[in-house]
């Protein structure tokens, strides 16, 4: 979070301060709107950013400069201290994200050792797993084709992280718009088919999954897929 906008939440609470605590002032102007709107966005980017917070202090600190007085850290200690404790929470969230990732990568590869010898699971040359639901009539698609499919996609421990079953609405793409998992099994269907495919991470979105989603680094995918039409 930028130093700026620390500062216009402390001109927000300072301005809505007295000696007995905050008031309730009422919104009457343009500008009320304004300050009241960024009160409340800052206040947001103060609760994402920050486990814990003294507001008190922090008032504190910027009353002190204000009044040039009783002034607690000099500015360029401060200005060291939030950029150490920044970095440190971002060197702790990388840490975080990289023991999630190789849990997930030591699940996955646990589930998929013991899936393969499940009845119906086959196994393609790149580490794809599948099994046939119902098999279609007519021709497979190719890396040209652009389908219609509906499918329903869920991690390993059931949770649905997409749907267009459950949206109630097919989805139309390219085979190869899609990740390697899906590009590789929609060319082993027929229109009509319907399988299931288990999606090693390194065929689906590996260490770079959407942000603040819900598959995370390394996650192994279920899909249940029916290719409706092929374009």
């Amino acid at each position: 979070m930028k130093l700026s906008s620390l500062v216009a939440m402390v001109l927000l609470v300072v301005s809505c301060n007295n000696k007995n605590g905050v008031t309730n002032k009422p919104i009457k102007t343009e500008l009320d709107s304004v300050s009241y709107a960024i009160g409340m966005d800052v206040a947001r980017n103060v609760k994402a950013s920050f486990d814990d917070f003294d507001n008190d202090l922090f008032i504190q600190g910027f009353v002190n400069v204000l009044d040039s007085t009783d002034i607690l850290l000099e500015q360029a200690d401060a200005q060291k201290v939030v950029q150490a404790y920044f970095q440190k929470k971002q060197q702790e969230e990388v840490a975080k994200r990289q023991e999630e990732g190789e849990k997930n990568k030591e699940e996955g590869e646990k589930f998929l050792a013991e899936n393969k010898s499940k009845e119906g699971v086959q196994t393609t040359e790149s580490g794809l797993q599948y099994i046939v639901l119902k098999e279609g009539t007519g021709e497979k698609p190719t890396t040209a084709s652009k389908v219609k499919v509906h499918y329903h996609g869920t991690l390993l421990d059931g949770t649905v992280f997409d749907s267009s079953v459950d949206r109630g609405e097919p989805a139309e793409f390219g085979v190869t718009q899609v990740i390697k998992g899906w590009t590789e099994g929609l060319q082993l269907m027929k229109q009509g088919a319907k399988y299931k495919f288990f999606i090693p991470q390194e065929l689906a979105y590996g260490a770079n999954p959407r942000p603040g989603g819900a598959i995370k680094p390394y996650a192994t995918l279920i899909f249940d897929v029916e290719l409706l039409e092929i374009k």
